[in-house]
């Protein structure tokens, strides 16, 4: 039986070992925290929790565009905290419980490679040694820090942090507009907080098609969240008691004040001294560099997740752990970037897949494009979100979806009917074709296929 020790229990690492009992291997686990990992525990769950937190908030404001009578009182911040930390809770016992399920042996501590396949573990007053015939390596990633003036604690909190604020700040000033920072400005602008943020470059979640992210600055500057875009940011103080944050714009010195910083600058991978040059794994830009197969440099020794770079997204991280463990017991298998969705919790919703508008026409791709707009979709008036698209890019010649985007309500959710359509290599007459159920929020998807062929209905 192949033994298997995996360094790092967050989404990479946990879902690997339960893949590779799966496939008859032996399994342990060193995980120097808490299981699940940054995105459990310090990211993708807490902060959802707290913005469905925030969301019931914004909506309480609103309750007379429904008919409904009340009033809103207050947020009660300590109550929101404390169904945060539940709901935590219930998910990191639900890994706990799938570990002992699988049979996966767990060691807690702070492990290293000590060369080969081999990883020592500080358990807190001892080592224990983990020989193992492979070996994969998930150890997730930490906040960047910027060499900017101030930019260090306690002025400028990271994301861990912010997670753990114990009252709403009056005002803050976020540093990076990127999916992070989106998300912050979403919870926090939602529960009373003056929010800014200041961007570097020249539009908020750069990494979307420029229609989705255009909308979603529309819709922050009407709920009066400040966006500062091509953005440089050169200090962090304070002054009279307040922090403040200086940028270059418009080749002019500006200033935002507010009672709390925080960076959202994106996140660097963890190789530090865990024994990675010892053991000769070969490095590129702090990340692990692998292949199609996530094999190291080094002979047996997998990676997976944040450490390698690459998407940083935790369902990538637990894809590549089962590619990892696969390969590891002699399944031999390659990893598929071709379809892989993203999303950005504000609201509302950012959900994509595939090649943005821009990033095929710089492959030289002859496309064509189809959009539907939610205001004409009946389901989404019917249930007061009227803002945002569904956009297709296809390939102009057969047709194939090549990229999906949409902004609304449930966009999130509603995207992986187009992961499914470009794994499949669906064309736009396909997805059109396709009957939906009506009245849904998906219907825009049908629309927006339609629409690269003229055909849309309701546009």
């Amino acid at each position: 039986m192949t033994h298997i020790a995996i360094l790092g229990g967050g989404p990479g690492g946990y879902v690997a070992a339960v893949r590779a009992r799966q496939l008859g291997a032996e399994v342990t686990l060193v995980e120097m925290d808490r299981l699940g990992g940054v995105c459990l525990n310090r990211g993708c769950i807490p902060s959802k929790a707290l913005l469905k937190s925030a969301e019931v908030a914004r909506l309480s404001r609103e309750l007379d565009q429904y008919g409904v009578e009340g009033e809103f009182r207050a947020v009660n911040w300590p109550a929101v905290m404390q169904r945060k930390a539940r709901v935590v809770g219930q998910l990191v016992k639900g890994v706990e419980f799938l570990m002992q399920q699988h049979g996966v042996k767990l060691v807690a501590g702070r492990g290293r490679l000590a060369g080969g396949r081999t990883i020592v573990v500080d358990t807190g007053g001892r080592e224990e040694i983990v020989q193992a015939d492979k070996v994969v390596i998930a150890t997730g990633s930490a906040p960047a820090r910027l060499p900017i003036p101030g930019f260090e604690p306690p002025l400028v909190l990271t994301s861990d942090e912010v997670l753990e604020l114990s009252s709403i700040p009056e005002s803050m000033a976020i540093i990076g507009g990127g999916v992070i920072g989106a998300e912050f400005a979403e919870l926090f602008s939602s529960v009373g907080c003056k929010v800014s943020i200041i961007e570097m470059l020249p539009r908020i979640v750069p990494l979307e098609d420029e229609e989705i992210s255009a909308e979603l600055a529309r819709s922050f500057r009407r709920r009066r969240v400040e966006v500062f875009t091509s953005s440089r940011v050169t200090e962090v103080g304070v002054r009279d008691g307040a922090r403040f944050v200086q940028f270059i714009r418009d080749e002019q010195q500006q200033e935002v004040t507010s009672q709390v910083v925080v960076s959202a600058v994106g996140r660097w991978p963890n190789t530090g001294d865990i024994g990675l040059a010892e053991a000769g794994v070969e490095m590129e830009s702090r990340r692990v560099k692998v292949n199609a197969r996530m094999e190291t440099s080094v002979p047996g020794v997998y990676a997976c997740g944040d450490v390698i770079g690459g998407y940083l997204l935790a369902h990538v991280a637990s894809a590549e752990g089962k590619v990892a463990v696969a390969n590891a017991v002699g399944h031999l298998c390659d990893m598929d970037y071709s379809a892989i969705p993203s999303g950005v919790y504000t609201h509302p919703e950012i959900g994509s897949v595939g090649l943005t508008e821009a990033q095929a026409q710089e492959r030289g791709m002859d496309t064509k494009t189809g959009r539907f707009f939610y205001r004409a979709c009946g389901k989404a008036i019917a249930e007061g979100e009227r803002e945002g698209l569904v956009k297709l890019v296809v390939d102009a010649a057969t047709h194939k979806i090549i990229g999906g985007h949409i902004i609304g309500p449930h966009a999130t959710d509603l995207i992986h009917e187009l992961v499914l359509a470009i794994k499949l290599g669906a064309t736009a007459e396909q997805v059109g074709e396709m009957v939906h159920a009506h009245p849904t929020l998906s219907e825009p998807v049908m629309e927006a296929a339609e629409d690269v062929l003229g055909l849309a209905i309701h546009k």
